[in-house]
């Protein structure tokens, strides 16, 4: 795949590459044998640090291209791009340069000085908008960002995001927000990739999937 080819339909293709690709800067980290520990005081077996594909020139093209072919695929009346802050506002940028289109952000909240804007960037009413996001675990940031987009009048189609645990909290929320998620990897993929490289033991997969299906139930630690 080309950095511009964004008129690319291999999806599957997309995703096996990326997954490759975030794994191999180390970008997520699988560790079921030394859980990590989430903010929330969840036990983790894996960490998501999406900033480090801007600091990877290789896998970043790669995953802006593939940002780029969903938008113009997925959501071909786009007329505008919206990052979440901080994380997709740089992906937003690129992507929505390698598109032609504008973008902009919407901050965690409004600004205590000058217009005091939530919404950075030009936004009309009546905009068709896709929300860019790094990360999707349980969803709730990314709806406050749709929420906010729909308060101001826009169109939101939808979602595109790098990754997502696809945890049930997270795709009930979206259900009910009616608000669809393309995402270019997810956590089954990044698992069974990571075990076919070597990276964790087959047996720690279906351990993994346990944590994935209910995060705070800590008995997959104990398997």
């Amino acid at each position: 795949m080309t950095a511009y080819d964004i008129n690319a339909n291999n999806t599957e293709d997309i995703r096996a590459e990326v997954t490759k690709g975030i794994l191999e800067i180390g970008a997520v980290l699988l560790r079921p044998q030394q859980p990590f520990t989430w903010a929330s005081g969840i036990k983790s077996p894996i960490y998501c640090d999406n900033r480090l594909i801007l600091s990877a020139p290789r896998v970043r093209t790669l995953v802006e291209s593939a940002i780029a072919q969903t938008v113009k695929r997925e959501y071909p009346q786009a007329q505008t791009l919206m990052g979440t802050s901080t994380a997709g506002i740089a992906h937003a940028a690129i992507a929505a340069h390698m598109l032609g289109l504008p973008m902009g952000y919407v901050r965690a909240s409004n600004k205590d000085h000058g217009r005091q804007n939530r919404i950075e960037g030009r936004l009309e009413k009546g905009d068709k908008v896709v929300v860019i996001e790094d990360l999707i675990s349980t969803g709730g940031s990314v709806l406050e960002v749709v929420e906010a987009l729909r308060e101001a009048g826009a169109e939101v189609l939808g979602i595109v995001s790098i990754f997502t645990y696809g945890m049930q909290k997270g795709k009930q929320r979206l259900k009910e927000a009616n608000v669809r998620n393309i995402s270019l990897t997810d956590f089954d993929t990044t698992v069974n990739t990571a075990a076919q490289q070597g990276l964790i033991s087959p047996e720690s997969v279906q351990r993994l999937f346990r944590f994935r299906d209910n995060p705070s139930d800590e008995s997959w630690i104990k398997e």
